[in-house]
């Protein structure tokens, strides 16, 4: 996808990668081996067509491979899917509720992806929702999924939201206003546990589990998911919407690619 086919306007503004060359090849045919190498090795689950899912957003050394076991469920659907609302945590700005971009696209060394501006402007009228590039500018969150997104889908358009200090409803809300059909699908982008030593960090990646296949936000706090926020944003939508949860995959950096003493967690999770 390139720019001119990302937006119609004549002079686009495009966010550009920001930690391609660290979290992930900023080569792109390196890129696209990489990523084909993560879904055709990724647990696929027969049958399951997930509304949301949840991936994690390190570097794809570590998290790569988990990551593969949510967004190759997405492949199986791509036909389908024409819009992608996109949540994960703030960590670099502090933020009052939750931020959009005023970019037209976002870009990866696999292209450009065009942003929902319709949508987009209809959601900055909720009192919770702000436009805030400073929040995009480095986030990583977000970035490290396109990637992902754009080698099993191809085209979509995307909704892109950082999610600062905001309530369990706050973030709900905003989802059900986006919800839609089958052409809309929710990707949550969270890592797990951090820097505990491996025997704790499953323990705390098992409990975190739990309460996303449970649907309980009130269980999961900031100390097992980094994404804590949104997660339980989508916990209640989920719920509201009779969704049932499924742990795709569970590792750590120790399974992947680390050591044991600075571990950090990562879970797939399809909602459906």
């Amino acid at each position: 996808m390139n720019v001119k086919s990302a937006t119609s306007s004549p002079n686009p503004i495009i966010r550009p990668p920001a930690v391609a060359g660290a979290f992930y090849p900023a080569a792109p045919e390196t890129l696209r081996r990489m990523l084909e190498d993560f879904i055709r090795a990724a647990k696929n689950l027969p049958g399951v067509t997930p509304k949301a899912i949840i991936a994690p957003h390190a570097g794809y050394l570590y998290s790569g491979p988990v990551a593969g076991s949510a967004f190759v469920h997405l492949r199986n659907q791509k036909d389908a899917i024409k819009r992608i609302v996109l949540l994960g945590p703030s960590h670099y700005t502090y933020l009052d509720g939750l931020a959009l971009s005023s970019a037209d696209a976002f870009a990866t060394p696999l292209g450009t992806v065009p942003l929902d501006k319709s949508t987009q402007e209809r959601l900055a009228a909720l009192p919770q929702v702000q436009v805030c590039d400073q929040a995009h500018a480095r986030e990583h969150s977000l970035e490290v999924e396109l990637p992902f997104l754009q080698h099993v889908l191809g085209e979509f358009t995307l909704v892109p939201l950082v999610v600062g200090d905001a309530s369990d409803e706050d973030i709900s809300a905003v989802l059900e206003a986006l919800w839609d059909g089958p052409e809309t699908r929710i990707v949550v982008s969270s890592d797990l546990s951090h820097v505990h030593d491996y025997q704790t960090a499953r323990h705390m990646d098992q409990a975190a589990a739990q309460a996303i296949e449970t649907l309980d936000p009130i269980a999961l706090d900031n100390d097992q998911a980094c994404g804590c926020r949104p997660v339980r944003g989508l916990l209640c939508s989920a719920r509201r919407h009779g969704l049932k949860a499924r742990t795709a995959d569970l590792r750590n950096s120790t399974d992947t690619a680390g050591g044991r003493e600075r571990v950090v967690g990562y879970g797939a999770f399809l909602f459906s």
